[in-house]
């Protein structure tokens, strides 16, 4: 199915203005402060644009993540509210149809599972089948769990199989994966605070030790031989920095 251009990418984040702006300031607050602490010289600023860029990437990713993270668990109560639906009497497709009043009232009109629906009912008009609407969001999403019910869904609807069962279990699997997700993410809560605490130590003592002794970093500022340990250091700084965040992104 050929993807429309209008349909969203769940794999990729798009900042909306408001936040573009803000995430751009803290990535000036970021740099301007590299750029005081490491080298003493605003002018540094303007040589770590790099650090700008990464930092928005990495924000970027992040919030990509947590937008898939909220699609799976809308797409669960969706397949729940279709298997009530089915029960009922309903056929498949019309369940997902009556689905939408369900989600609205969860999420919103504007929520992200009910733009969803209202692409899976104009399909449904145009008389594409089901099985690859919902194939399609699979892969615009990224999220396994939507692409394998979309192959499990497909199997059943040809062969015939039982579709309450199906999607009651494939519902299942995906609230068991979020809870499990939520139990990892409430035991390593405490070392991602941590992670953002130690982030903050070098900067800290280099203001600290700047404080209380002064001119005991003069050496490091301003020539040539200073510029390159702490260039070395900062680019320690930065892959602690990665290594860590990776260290506590665990996703199920």
């Amino acid at each position: 199915m050929t993807k429309s251009c209008a349909q969203p990418d769940y794999r990729e984040y798009h900042f909306r203005t408001k936040e573009k702006l803000f995430y751009i300031l803290e990535g000036i607050l970021l740099v301007a402060m590299i750029g005081y602490f490491f080298y003493q010289s605003w002018a540094a600023c303007l040589c770590l644009t790099p650090v700008l860029v990464l930092f928005m990437k990495e924000k970027k990713k992040d919030l990509a993540k947590r937008q898939r993270q909220e699609l799976s668990i809308q797409f669960k109560d969706l397949i729940l509210a279709v298997a009530a639906n089915q029960k009922a009497g309903y056929s498949i497709e019309n369940a997902f149809r009556e689905a939408y009043k369900d989600m609205e009232m969860l999420y919103g009109r504007e929520g992200t599972i009910c733009i969803e629906i209202k692409y899976i009912i104009a399909g449904l008009d145009n008389n594409i089948v089901l099985e690859k609407l919902i194939y399609n969001l699979g892969m615009r999403s990224g999220l396994p769990d939507i692409i394998q019910f979309a192959d499990v869904f497909f199997i059943a609807k040809r062969s015939g199989g039982n579709m309450t069962d199906i999607l009651q279990k494939s519902a299942a699997v995906i609230e068991q994966k979020t809870e499990t997700d939520k139990e990892i993410q409430l035991m390593i809560s405490a070392k991602k605070m941590e992670q953002k605490i130690m982030n903050m130590v070098p900067f800290l003592i280099i203001f600290y030790v700047s404080s209380t002794s002064k001119g005991f970093f003069d050496v490091l500022y301003h020539n040539m031989i200073g510029i390159i340990i702490m260039t070395v250091c900062l680019g320690f700084y930065m892959a602690a920095y990665l290594l860590s965040k990776r260290i506590v992104d665990i996703e199920v």
